[in-house]
């Protein structure tokens, strides 16, 4: 048997009251999960370990989470703690800065698990998504084992998660715009909910109704029955409101006239085909992230198998558009293609593009529609990444999630650089629009500290003269005026 390596005592533990050790965790069952926060594998796997803790609450087992960050963003104990609050994640985290107990385990994949039993020796390791019953079959072996050698903890050590947020919008995550009522779409995502926002003087913003009771779940119906699960991408046409319910890995409608809510794609369970043409309805998806639409064509930034559908609107038919299903970033025919968890969506009419971010791989990247081609303006592979002006061959971004065309100009959603970045396509050059300064002590007459900086803004829209931000980390909705060159906050009434 191979002893577990102890916890270094140098690291930060989160989401508990003390730190932990194997010697106090002596008689349970403890499962490592490895992961960092952005990667869509890693949320993928959150389900079945809360299946495995629910199912063995009353048994001395216990998961713990190894974060081991891909980004340099990923490093912050702040953002590791919105992480924790945005995934509703119970157990404790362990934050291996520096991926001391990656390297002692010999991890090289996230996301991977290690299981130790009763007497602190590891059992074994197993890794990626899908591994609910060999955990499950491992976890309760073990526990009987410990039982029949008489080393099961008597009472089951006492952890009490301690990170949680309340607040008006909680992760709100996408943005869509009705320009001719001048209202505000909000996926408000931890809430399970869609808020219609209208949009006065001043900034001001009053809720005008809200779609989905609140509670997590995949039911359809009127506004005030219909359930999502961390609904994301959103875009309105003709008074109705497409939207991408992540968690439910579906696509429903929302009728804006009849004020109901109807799934037009996916069963509501993950899927993992990357080949498929059919009923929309008749196949499960994988994470839809974002949206956008081209006459009667859908198109879904299907983050969880790094590609991009395309649903025919007038025969709700389905098929995979764009990407081989390896993550990566190659250049090339719409199916040879290679993405990486593709996250924010934006048609250009003009110029028969569909821009998108393309979070794995930092990039900035268009399909030609009419040539079937996958280009990038962005971008270098999975660990190249950083916060970089200029030329867009030289430039660098940090994971983001979502952008906006306007003509010329593409506005986008830095998100771990906690940014908005101008690319013009006219020049192929980026900038900063609005960029957070460093952590630190605030000085008074300090300017940096006259504004809240941005906290890991999901998506970004242009509204008359106005950048609307999603401030996702922040729960709040931002708007940075262009003629006033200012950044303020959407007052919100209810």
């Amino acid at each position: 048997m191979v002893k577990a390596f102890d916890f270094p005592a140098n690291l930060i533990w989160l989401n508990t009251q003390e730190p932990l050790t194997l010697e106090m965790l002596k008689g349970h069952v403890v499962l490592l999960d490895f992961w960092t926060y952005c990667c869509i594998n890693c949320i993928h796997v959150l389900n079945d370990l809360k299946y495995l803790e629910e199912k063995y609450k009353d048994e001395p087992f216990i998961v713990i989470g190894i974060h081991s960050p891909k980004f340099k963003n990923e490093r912050d104990l702040d953002n590791i703690k919105s992480a924790i609050a945005r995934y509703e994640i119970s157990h404790p985290v362990l934050a291996d800065t520096y991926m001391v107990l990656w390297r002692e385990y010999g991890i090289n994949v996230w996301p991977s698990f290690i299981l130790i039993d009763v007497e602190g020796n590891v059992i074994g390791t197993t890794s990626g998504e899908g591994q609910r019953t060999i955990l499950d079959t491992a976890i309760k072996q073990s526990l009987d084992e410990g039982k029949r050698l008489g080393k099961i903890a008597k009472e089951k050590i006492s952890i009490i998660s301690d990170i949680s947020y309340d607040s008006i919008l909680k992760f709100p995550g996408k943005l869509a715009i009705d320009s001719t009522n001048n209202i505000l779409f909000v996926s408000d995502s931890n809430h399970n909910r869609i808020l219609a926002i209208k949009l006065e003087e001043k900034d001001i913003g009053k809720i005008l109704y809200t779609i989905g009771n609140g509670e997590k779940g995949f039911k359809d119906g009127n506004f005030e029955e219909v359930n999502f699960n961390k609904p994301q991408g959103m875009i309105f046409h003709e008074n109705t409101l497409y939207i991408a319910d992540t968690e439910n890995h579906a696509i429903r409608l929302i009728d804006l006239a009849k004020k109901r809510v109807k799934t037009i794609a996916g069963t509501g369970k993950q899927g993992f085909k990357r080949n498929y043409e059919g009923a929309a309805l008749s196949v499960s998806l994988s994470s839809p992230w974002d949206l956008a639409l081209n006459e009667h064509y859908l198109y879904i930034a299907m983050a969880g198998i790094h590609q991009i559908w395309r649903m025919n609107l007038e025969d709700n038919t389905i098929q995979n558009y764009a990407g081989s299903g390896k993550e990566d970033i190659i250049d090339a025919k719409l199916k040879d293609a290679a993405l990486a968890q593709p996250s924010g969506l934006s048609y250009d009419q003009s110029k028969n593009r569909l821009y998108f971010a393309d979070s794995e791989v930092s990039a900035l990247r268009y399909i030609d529609i009419g040539k079937g081609l996958v280009k990038s303006l962005i971008g270098k592979g999975l660990f190249v990444f950083g916060l970089k002006n200029g030329e867009f061959d030289n430039a660098l971004l940090q994971h983001p999630l979502g952008i906006d065309v306007e003509g010329d100009t593409i506005y986008i959603a830095d998100t771990y650089n906690h940014a908005i970045r101008i690319a013009n396509l006219r020049t192929n050059e980026i900038e900063n629009l609005i960029y957070r300064p460093k952590k630190g002590i605030c000085k008074i007459g300090d300017e940096n500290c006259d504004v809240l900086p941005l906290f890991e803004p999901n998506d970004v829209i242009s509204y008359n003269g106005k950048l609307y931000i999603a401030d996702t980390n922040n729960h709040l909705i931002r708007v940075f005026d262009f003629n006033e060159k200012s950044l303020s906050d959407l007052y919100i009434l209810s």
